[in-house]
């Protein structure tokens, strides 16, 4: 169960929601059929879109394809599986739901739900459809708050359950005589300006402090979120209307730019990677000492690294309390059931398969995330020392991307901005505080009338 520092935050952003029709460019309401045939009582087939969680297709293909081994022997119903990389989900899932045919069932990203909840293009999880896969009691509460917008059933539940954390290379660390990892982000610029050196005294940087994806646009926005709370910024007012140019929100997106801008502790070659997944590769290859990340445990292990650690993102203020002590979004993945499949109710049994324990304590420990039902959530195989940060800093320092329906294009928006920053940089010009102010104001300029 959540602490009450984490039902306080959570609150306090579920409360500003209220929820209006909208009419979104590409974003409408499904009107064909949907890919899948049969029916549940004959078996049939259904097809369901995953989001790439291993560290490559081939391994998701390998791991889901175990499961749904499993579900086709229980239940007789086929699954179509395709794997969709990440940097191609949203708009798949966008023009799916503006043509109306897509997937019977398909993983979003937690952050996009209110957003298509809003298209009405998705079985709300309620009444029957609910009882089909478990009912609420079954989620752990804070994964579940991430389904849809408050006062409204879910369109999406909790599949996979994560939080962002600071990773490193203990090895670097250990050479450069870094005993512990930062807690604030004046120590953090401080290792990470030390690890970021000439090796081979060639007179070029080789080895950084730090990696980033620059034109990854995701998680661009969820550094604006979590840097731009810690310096007492939110990116929506309260009756939700977005507001990028807050000081706050100026403030950590600008911490988070000046990494490769003045800090110099980014490589500018990170500015042309769009795929998070390859990060893990720049620890491993020695060259970067530490990332953000939410779950790279799987991409370690397969390379069968073991020098890494994880701590907390650190804070802007070690005392830091309410949202400003926020260190992550509450991450995850979830699963939804399109309002127009043709075998809805094979869709639902396939659904309670990936949320029942069994599979739920199968999945995440391959996937090295966390379960979001609250009987394998609690099980001790996920008792890791990194775990259990994870699961103390989704309790205490963390909190839901905002909740109104124009999230999705604040994420497309604000992290396009930055990563045209990025590019910037790379390109040798000078961004400035007042650059990254008016980069806000262009993206804010473009989102939808609330």
């Amino acid at each position: 169960m959540p602490s009450p520092h984490f039902t306080n935050n959570l609150g306090r952003i579920v409360a500003i929601t209220s929820i209006a029709a909208l009419s979104l460019s590409g974003l409408a309401g499904c009107s064909g059929a949907a890919s899948g045939s049969g029916s549940a009582e004959a078996g049939g087939t259904i097809t369901y879109w995953a989001s790439n969680q291993g560290s490559s297709v081939t391994q998701d293909e390998e791991i889901l394809g175990e499961s749904i081994k499993r579900f086709t022997e229980e239940t007789g119903i086929e699954v179509e599986l395709e794997v969709v990389p990440w940097a191609d989900l949203y708009n798949r899932t966008l023009t799916a739901v503006s043509s109306g045919e897509g997937p019977d069932v398909l993983n979003i990203g937690n952050t996009w739900a209110t957003t298509l909840q809003a298209s009405g293009a998705f079985v709300p999880f309620e009444g029957e459809a609910l009882e089909a896969v478990g009912g609420a009691e079954k989620f752990v509460p804070a994964a579940l708050a991430t389904g849809g917008a408050e006062g409204q059933a879910p369109t999406s539940l909790p599949l996979y359950s994560m939080a962002y954390g600071l990773y490193y290379n203990t090895k670097m660390f250990e050479e450069a005589g870094i005993k512990q990892a930062p807690k604030t982000w004046d120590e953090f610029l401080a290792t990470a300006k030390k690890l970021t050196k000439d090796t081979d005294d060639d007179g070029k940087i080789d080895q950084y402090g730090f990696a980033l994806a620059g034109q990854r646009t995701a998680n661009n926005a969820h550094a604006a979120f979590i840097l731009g709370m810690q310096n007492g910024g939110e990116l929506y007012t309260k009756d939700g209307k977005p507001d990028f140019t807050n000081d706050g929100i100026v403030s950590g997106v600008n911490d988070w730019i000046q990494l490769m801008g003045e800090n110099g502790v980014v490589s500018k070659s990170n500015a042309e990677i769009n795929d998070g997944s390859v990060l893990p590769g720049e620890i491993m290859d020695g060259n970067a000492a530490m990332f953000f990340d939410q779950a790279p445990g799987k991409s370690f292990k397969a390379a069968g690294f073991e020098d890494y650690a994880m701590a907390p993102i650190p804070l802007k203020d070690s005392g830091a309390t309410g949202p400003e002590a926020t260190q992550s979004l509450v991450a995850g993945i979830n699963v939804s059931v399109f309002e127009n499949s043709d075998n809805k109710d094979a869709a639902l049994e396939f659904v309670n398969h990936l949320l029942s324990v069994d599979e739920q304590k199968t999945l995440n420990a391959k996937y090295t995330s966390l379960p979001s039902v609250t009987e394998a959530f609690d099980d001790p195989a996920f008792g890791t020392d990194e775990q259990q940060a994870k699961k103390e800093i989704l309790a205490n320092n963390a909190a839901p991307m905002p909740l109104f329906p124009t999230e999705g294009q604040m994420e497309s928006l604000v992290g396009e901005a930055i990563a045209k920053q990025f590019a910037r940089i790379a390109q040798g010009e000078e961004i400035t505080e007042a650059d990254v102010r008016k980069a806000l104001e262009d993206a804010q300029q473009q989102m939808p009338a609330s």
